[in-house]
């Protein structure tokens, strides 16, 4: 004999009904939240200054008597991992940032796993050397600390003792050529700030990689 289906009994404590004056209560919270966020967002396009307008910025001038003194010596760190999809675009990005050769440290620091990764890293570094470009290829015999650790310890090298700037690239980064000249003047005008952050916009995406625009 099949039995039959439970039957499931609610008790009367958990039984409770909506009223229409209930529906009608959050119904008006919720038009006054969206009335409040609309207040809030008109307010701040009326009155939020853009960083432009609120921080003191001057473009960086080539002088031709000085020559490139007024630039600050900046140096730029590029952490990888096994960055086999994107390592030539960030590194290519970071070498043609217009900036005075003489004045620009670019640090590449490799903490790869992968042997033939860590090869074609070096061999793109050397590549942009033999052009010019003050780049260093640099690895470390573990990865405390990982990337933040990469990071502290490419500080320690005795040729970025005299770097004024450091500005810090993901390895899926390509910041455009003039960034370094729209940053940088943040924070060479404004002794309160200590850090310049640019925002990302997504460029093109392949089937196994994506990489990241820096805006200031």
């Amino acid at each position: 004999m099949a039995e039959g289906s439970p039957k499931v009994t609610i008790p009367e404590s958990f039984q409770f009904q909506v009223s229409s004056s209930d529906i009608a209560a959050m119904s008006l919270m919720l038009f006054m939240e969206r009335v409040y966020m609309g207040i809030v967002i008109i307010l701040v396009k009326l009155f939020w200054k853009k960083p432009d307008k609120r921080y003191k910025w001057e473009p960086m001038q080539d002088d031709l008597e000085s020559g490139n003194l007024n630039f600050p010596v900046v140096l730029v760190q590029i952490p990888m991992f096994n960055e086999r999809e994107v390592y030539k675009l960030s590194i290519g990005a970071a070498s043609n940032l217009s900036w005075p050769a003489d004045r620009l440290v670019i640090q590449v620091l490799d903490d790869s796993t992968d042997p033939a990764i860590k090869q074609m890293v070096e061999l793109e570094c050397q590549r942009w050397a033999s052009k010019g470009i003050n780049i260093r290829y640099q690895i470390r015999e573990n990865r405390t600390g990982y990337k933040a650790g990469a990071l502290k310890e490419g500080l320690k090298r005795s040729y970025v003792k005299h770097c004024e700037y450091v500005c810090i690239f993901d390895a899926d980064f390509q910041p455009e050529p003039d960034y370094l000249r729209r940053a940088i003047p943040y924070l060479i005008h404004n002794p309160d700030i200590a850090l310049v952050q640019g925002r990302w916009r997504f460029g093109k995406l392949t089937k196994s990689s994506k990489t990241h625009t820096p805006k200031p």
